[in-house]
């Protein structure tokens, strides 16, 4: 445990009664919640359909304006225009919230994935990865507005529309709104079906080696050839000698590819490479390594591209000190919070870069991206109470 995370003094008993009206408040808007979250999941809004993002945006903003907020869309390229939400009348320093309205699945998938309540879990498409993330934005921040709370540092909302892709085109706007925010909340899903908030988010990087040989008949003079593929299975084994699990770094070539038919020596073949790491340090070691690796064919030529496209979210002090205030959060509301890596990426990687981000204040559930995609309710209600309380959270302590 570092020294940021025992500096826990306990809530005082203002902020125990505080937390409990806000806990109370937001259990209250339990049924509301689910109906605004299944509204969002049946307004399917896969990220390859720009247009499909409307309306979700649409129904956010309905439940904002009312609450003094300011909406605008952002223009994209090649995706749906973003969104982005501020109070009409603001000052003094920003806090931002980031979410995303697009989502992995298909249209067509509410057919045979309908958006219902199941044992106290809400399942559907997207309910889990992030509408109901979203959904936990504008009910912590309805919640303060009708509790009379003001938080000391004002609440701005982006939400884009090209999270599930690797933020091609947001990834600006993202990082100009982190450079002047204080502080970063990121709902995306907490981890496990236990909640465990992000406080670390692996780096993710992507490769493709394409290497160029020499062809030759297989069988009337193989020695005049210069295999490809040969040498890509020289290159994968080296690449398998960088995994290191101790030290949280995975390589996994995904795709292969090479050859023309099986009598011909192979002059060309590629690979396609997953990297994840922990720090950018490990990352820029890892890098280096790909793109030095050996060649033992020297007719061989090899050409390597890529990198990497989200940098780890690491624990540095200023995010330690946000996850101490969490955890302060949680003893206000009686909760029990516990931290945990994720192998993925999100936008809160390039958050981190500029400001305290906290990662994972979402949902509690399981199954994004898969289909038994779900939320625990009464679980996920909780954690909006967390996130109104950590809205409130003085600014630098």
């Amino acid at each position: 445990m570092t020294e940021v995370e025992l500096d826990r003094p306990p809530p005082t008993d203002d902020a125990r009664r505080r937390a409990a009206r806000i806990l109370a408040h937001v259990r209250g808007l339990t049924d509301e919640f689910v109906e605004f979250v299944s509204e969002l999941a049946r307004m399917e809004s896969p990220t390859d359909d720009p247009g499909s993002q409307e309306p979700v945006q649409a129904h956010i903003a309905s439940a904002l304006e009312p609450l003094g907020f300011s909406v605008r869309r952002i223009a994209a390229r090649g995706v749906g225009d973003h969104f982005l939400a501020r109070p009409r009348t603001r000052s003094g320093p920003l806090q931002l919230l980031v979410g995303h309205t697009d989502t992995v699945w298909p249209h067509g998938t509410l057919a045979g994935m309908p958006v219902q309540v199941v044992d106290g879990r809400l399942h559907g498409p997207g309910t889990l990865d992030m509408k109901g993330g979203v959904s936990q934005m504008v009910f912590a921040l309805r919640t303060l507005t009708e509790l009379g709370l003001e938080p000391p540092a004002t609440p701005v909302i982006f939400l884009n529309t090209d999270e599930e892709i690797g933020s091609p085109d947001s990834k600006r706007h993202v990082r100009r709104l982190a450079r002047i925010a204080s502080r970063c909340f990121v709902p995306e899903p907490a981890l496990a079906p236990d909640g465990r908030i992000k406080t670390a988010r692996k780096g993710v990087g992507r490769f493709r080696v394409s290497l160029r040989g020499r062809a030759a008949h297989a069988g009337l003079e193989p020695e005049a050839g210069a295999s490809a593929i040969r040498e890509l299975a020289h290159w994968i084994a080296g690449l398998d000698a960088l995994n290191d699990p101790e030290s949280g770094t995975t390589l996994n070539v995904g795709v292969v590819h090479g050859g023309t038919r099986a009598n011909v020596v192979a002059a060309e073949a590629s690979a396609e490479i997953d990297v994840r790491v922990l720090s950018t340090a490990e990352g820029e070691r890892v890098e280096k390594r790909i793109r030095e690796m050996p060649i033992r064919d020297p007719r061989v030529v090899a050409r390597v591209t890529g990198g990497f496209a989200s940098v780890p979210l690491e624990r540095t002090p200023r995010n330690r000190r946000l996850w101490a205030e969490a955890l302060r959060a949680g003893d206000a509301l009686g909760f029990e919070l516990a931290e945990a890596t994720a192998g993925g990426g999100s936008d809160g990687n390039t958050t981190s870069l500029y400001t305290a981000t906290l990662d994972g204040l979402g949902c509690v559930g399981d199954g994004p991206h898969a289909d038994h995609e779900h939320l625990r309710i009464d679980a996920t209600v909780d954690r909006c109470a967390l996130l109104a309380t950590l809205l409130l959270a003085p600014i630098g302590r």
